[in-house]
């Protein structure tokens, strides 16, 4: 079932009705990213609030989610001897049939099923398993008692305002792209749940024979198959062609009494299904004796009714097969749905607008765009007004207006010091207003990392997209740093000190600096423009201060997040234990690996689970965040050593559908272990590749694989980043919308002089005639919305659904059926993955003959 967003609030309000003093606590199933922690802050505001128990369990992956299920979920079923309860998925499982995963489905003799347990799934990693948005539970009818999936308030799979949480169920949250993208995937699989159970076409012949196990018209419904299951049995249908079967139940159903009657009722039952007349088949030997004179209407053979309708099964099923294979893509944050909830029940506030931006900004940094992992689209606008296009210019462009409206500047003297610190022109804040200044700030925030916490020259040289467009790695990069200081007057000595500490001046001067000369070094989009019009201030980040103790931007506290989640605490980076991504074990190793194996996986999740405290703990506050500061540089430093070497040792390969690169050597190797940080690196590789090769010729693209070697484990982390969509330049998208623009105005203009002229000459002959002008009008409203539908229909040509998209998922396990490598597919991210060592070799050569990007 999906929740429609305008009724986001209605579901929680039901929650609080039905909370009391013995009710469960709700089960917050977390992902470990920066945007579901930020998101999982806000919903435990949010239930404190309304002295709602929680109870939060940090989730890895797809292990650490079946390990929950049978802990934690499975005995909070009522047919478990549990009170029910709710459920919430943050950043977990949307891409897998979770009925089926947290063990909420119904087994063969119709018992389990979801035992009063409601699951709220809030996820922003696309596709969706569609069997929970659409699917709905399976429960008893009141009238008939036969099994169905059907539920009050619910209508194809969309809840209505009349809903009200009885029988449990999976409810995914629509972010608005369900009700206005999905509605022909909603039709099909709608349609494919209600149709009977149809053989293949080589049984049709024996239906008449057919003596047991005759379906009755009491069944199961059936289920459509988890579109990231990659073990299927013989006797499943496999390959995703059809919906899942189950079991049917036979005890509730009217079954025809003799073998001759059987056909007849089957095709009845299919005659129904099409959408035929059930008339004919009531004709009976007495209706058609009384009318001699008129022949009786044929009846369709079973068999005819039958091809009828897996013809239209065959069409349902293409249509959610061609969604799943349109790849992964990202859409809106988890932190920016729930914020969405926290403001629909008027309890927004700075702290929660802040773990909401903070979520929202950290997307970009693991290259997570609306085409799946991959790099950001580069933008003239600069800051961070690339990421996720249109879409995620409109989610933070609803942020800025957030932050003006809960942090006025009403006081006389903060606006005076405003103004003459030079914030109304664009100074890069670096300090609070007062002593109790805990606002939230918009600030034209530049390409560099850590700025407030590094000096300015650490800061440009471990930038990502700095590195790339100067070529840092080289010795020529970064002379060309040196040079471009040097032109905005900055020395060497003073770029190298603190940041904090520089001359105030050359602070205030910094952003015209940069605008003046940085296109002069291919640094478009460096900082943001000036804002356009009024106060429209497109690509500034945002700031907060916490009194004198620390300023931090929004990026910046997404980047020392990340390096808590994925190195730990400081005071470990020496030590070789803290193996982030140790959380899963191979399903080929021997019995005699199994004790070790166990050990190692426990001592794992107990690193995990005390980062994800320390993360959770640091969100609130600022000394604990400020103390993991030195981790965020360690990781970024290693980045900037690892892709250097692999660089200059001219490491990285072009295969034939993508390039690779594979970390197995080095101080750093056991850091990119974790996919969090592999893919940090990865993402710095796929910019330094693009500025190298440019984005023309068979050079073409971003698409890169790359490999980290966990010895201790002996395998290798891969993670597959798609073209995202960086392959051209700034300033040629913007040419080229330019033109685009240009040429629409043009086309409209000559569009708009014929209309007039028509006008004018129909209008000289109704004169001439003597007749009425009524209809001059309804043909010009006629073209005008042909004109829209054709601009709507250029639109949709630029961009075609799934065009570009991170296709690796997909590619992965298409490779690993042919070539049965032993991998573990237990990442969220569908484009990670871990694979043996001695099976890297022989399972990229078979990948690079797949199609990566859609």
């Amino acid at each position: 079932m999906y929740l429609p967003r305008n009724l986001i609030a209605h579901l929680y309000n039901n929650l609080i009705k039905r909370t009391h003093a013995a009710a469960p606590p709700v089960l917050l199933l977390v992902a470990l990213e920066p945007d579901a922690l930020c998101a999982c802050r806000i919903l435990t505001a949010l239930l404190k609030r309304d002295y709602i128990p929680h109870k939060i369990q940090p989730i890895a992956g797809y292990g650490d989610l079946s390990r929950a299920a049978e802990d934690l979920v499975r005995p909070m079923r009522t047919t478990d001897g549990g009170s029910g309860g709710v459920v919430v998925c943050l950043g977990v499982g949307g891409m897998v049939d979770l009925e089926e995963t947290l063990g909420l489905d119904m087994d063969e003799n119709g018992q389990g099923g979801t035992g009063d347990v409601e699951v709220w799934v809030l996820d922003a990693r696309r596709p969706w398993n569609l069997a929970n948005v659409f699917g709905t539970p399976v429960g008893e009818d009141p009238t008939t008692g036969e099994l169905v999936r059907k539920q009050s308030g619910v209508e194809k799979g969309k809840i209505l305002q009349s809903y009200q949480s009885s029988r449990g169920g999976i409810i995914v949250f629509d972010d608005g792209d369900i009700e206005e993208e999905l509605q022909a995937e909603r039709t099909a699989y709608c349609a494919l749940e209600e149709m009977p159970e149809v053989g293949e076409e080589d049984d049709l012949d024996d239906d008449s024979d057919d003596q047991g196990d005759e379906p009755s018209s009491a069944q199961l419904p059936k289920k459509r198959k988890s579109w990231s299951e990659e073990e299927e049995s013989d006797n499943d249908m496999s390959d995703d062609e059809r919906p899942r079967q189950r079991r049917r139940s036979n005890s509730g159903g009217s079954i025809p009494s003799s073998p001759e009657q059987r056909p007849a009722r089957r095709g009845l039952l299919i005659e129904n299904q099409l959408g035929g007349s059930s008339d004919f088949s009531r004709s009976d030997s007495r209706s058609r004796s009384a009318s001699p004179a008129i022949a009786a209407p044929r009846e369709k053979s079973v068999k005819s009714l039958r091809k009828q309708l897996m013809v239209m099964r065959n069409k349902h099923t293409s249509v959610l097969d061609k969604y799943y294979q349109l790849g992964a893509s990202y859409s809106e944050p988890v932190s920016s749905l729930v914020y969405n909830l926290a403001s629909d029940l008027g309890r927004e506030d700075n702290d929660l607008l802040w773990n909401a931006i903070v979520g929202v900004s950290s997307l970009e940094l693991y290259g997570r765009t609306g085409s799946g992992v991959g790099l950001n689209p580069l933008s003239a606008a600069g800051g961070s007004a690339g990421w996720n296009g249109n879409r995620g210019e409109q989610i933070r462009s609803v942020l800025r207006d957030e932050v003006r409206r809960l942090n006025p500047v009403t006081d006389a003297h903060s606006v005076a010091r405003d103004a003459s610190m030079g914030d109304a022109s664009g100074v890069i804040p670096t300090s609070a207003r007062s002593a109790t200044d805990k606002s939230i700030r918009l600030s034209p925030e530049p390409r560099f990392l850590l700025l407030r916490h590094w000096s300015l020259y650490e800061s440009m040289l471990h930038s990502p997209y700095l590195s790339a467009k100067l070529h840092i790695w080289s010795d020529a990069g970064q002379r060309r740093l040196a040079k471009l200081l040097a032109k905005m007057g900055v020395s060497l000595t003073e770029c190298k000190q603190r940041y904090t500490h520089m001359d105030m001046d050359l602070k205030r001067g910094l952003r015209e600096r940069l605008l003046k000369f940085a296109p002069q070094y291919g640094l478009d989009g460096l900082v943001p423009p000036p804002p356009r019009s009024g106060d429209m201030k497109d690509g500034w980040g945002f700031v907060r201060c916490w009194g004198w103790k620390a300023c931090l931007s929004a990026i910046d506290a997404g980047v020392i997040l990340g390096a808590i989640l994925e190195v730990g605490d400081a005071k470990d980076l020496t030590h070789s234990s803290f193996d982030s991504s140790n959380h899963i074990h191979s399903t080929q190793d021997h019995s005699s690996e199994i004790t070790s194996t166990q050990e190692q996986q426990n001592a794992a999740q107990e690193h995990i689970t005390s980062r994800f405290w320390t993360a959770y703990d640091a969100l609130n506050s600022i000394d604990l965040l400020t103390q993991h500061i030195a981790t965020a540089q360690h990781l970024h430093r290693a980045i900037l050593r690892t892709g250097t070497q692999l660089i200059e040792k001219k490491q990285i390969r072009h295969l034939r559908a993508f390039r690779m690169a594979v970390v197995k050597e080095g101080p750093d190797v056991q850091l990119f272990t974790h996919p969090g940080a592999l893919t940090k690196l990865a993402l710095w590789i796929a910019e330094a590749i693009v500025e190298l090769n440019g984005t023309k010729g068979k050079n073409r693209g971003s698409e890169l694989v790359m490999a980290g070697l966990d010895e201790s484990r002996g395998l290798y982390v891969v993670v597959g980043l798609g073209g995202g969509g960086a392959t051209e330049s700034a300033k040629e998208r913007l040419l080229k919308r330019a033109a685009r623009s240009k040429e629409k105005d043009a086309k409209k203009a000559k569009k708009d002089a014929e209309k007039e002229k028509k006008r004018k000459d129909k209008l000289a002959r109704m004169e001439a005639a003597g007749l009425e002008e009524d209809e001059i009008d309804d043909d010009t409203e006629e073209e005008d919305d042909d004109d829209s539908d054709s601009d709507a229909s250029d639109d949709e040509a630029d961009a075609p659904k799934g065009y570009g998209r991170n296709r690796f998922g997909n590619a992965f396990q298409e490779v690993v059926r042919e070539t049965g490598a032993r991998v573990r597919m237990d990442s969220f991210e569908a484009c990670v993955i871990e694979i043996r060592k001695e099976d890297l070799s022989g399972f990229l050569e078979r990948l690079s003959m797949k199609a990566v990007v859609g």
